[in-house]
């Protein structure tokens, strides 16, 4: 891939956020309607521990580990399938980041918790009696999957949510060319899509933002669908994803 290609690519990244963030301010200026903006802001946002601020802040950190990894293997291997693979995985979750994080600044919220990487599933789940609000419509509880609900991730080695990759893995796959490298980065990344799903419908489950649950429903009926790509890739290379 050329310089020149690169620079258009990320304009093109640059220009959907810039847009994706205009659509959401015109959602939350929807909302506060004829109250003072001040008044409104202060009813429409979510509390700082709430779902929907934990979702962003940890969804945006977990979606950078993979638009990072996509672009550790689209330099580590010639594979024009897999070079697709991370320069859309890449693109979408670079998106999907800066309207999270575009979201909480709006909500005028930090973006970085100084609490525990996903507990906000947890503390949610409590207080929602163990089970979920019903907003996805057919998932039972925002637990199992890849680390079950919050809190019960060990966090280590850089690996601070479920199915982020390690340090000692990432500087694996920085190492590794061509089909090794491939294979990495299949197997990585399907770790990575399972955790994320697991995320996605816990907001979908627990998040009270109309448009968040919407974009967390959308992410998780996403990741599922790429995870049989994931695999069908992994099989052509005589390999198949981690236990």
């Amino acid at each position: 891939m050329t310089r020149a290609l690169t620079r258009t690519h990320w304009a093109a990244i640059t220009a959907v956020v810039l847009a994706l963030l205009v659509a959401a301010a015109a959602t939350v200026a929807t909302a506060r309607g004829g109250a003072s903006s001040e008044q409104a802001g202060a009813a429409a946002a979510p509390a700082e521990d709430s779902a929907d601020a934990g979702f962003a802040r940890d969804m945006a950190v977990h979606h950078q580990q993979a638009v990072e990894m996509s672009f550790i293997v689209r330099d580590r291997t010639k594979d024009e399938d897999v070079r697709r693979l991370a320069y859309d995985i890449a693109n979408t979750q670079a998106n999907q980041r800066g309207m999270l994080l575009g979201w909480l600044d709006l909500w005028e919220l930090p973006k970085i918790s100084m609490g525990e990487p996903m507990a906000w599933m947890a503390s949610e789940q409590a207080q929602h009696g163990g089970h979920s609000g019903g907003h996805s419509g057919g998932h039972a509880g925002a637990s199992g999957g890849d680390g079950g609900a919050s809190g019960g991730h060990e966090v280590r080695d850089g690996s601070l949510m479920p199915g982020m990759a390690t340090k000692t893995e990432l500087a694996a796959l920085a190492r590794a060319e061509g089909k090794q490298a491939e294979i990495l980065y299949l197997q990585l990344m399907t770790d990575h899509h399972k955790g994320g799903v697991t995320m996605a419908r816990g907001c979908a489950d627990l998040c009270e933002v109309g448009t968040e649950r919407k974009l967390a429903q959308g992410m998780a009926d996403a990741q599922e669908s790429e995870l049989a790509l994931l695999a069908d890739l992994l099989k052509q290379r005589g390999a198949k994803p981690r236990a």
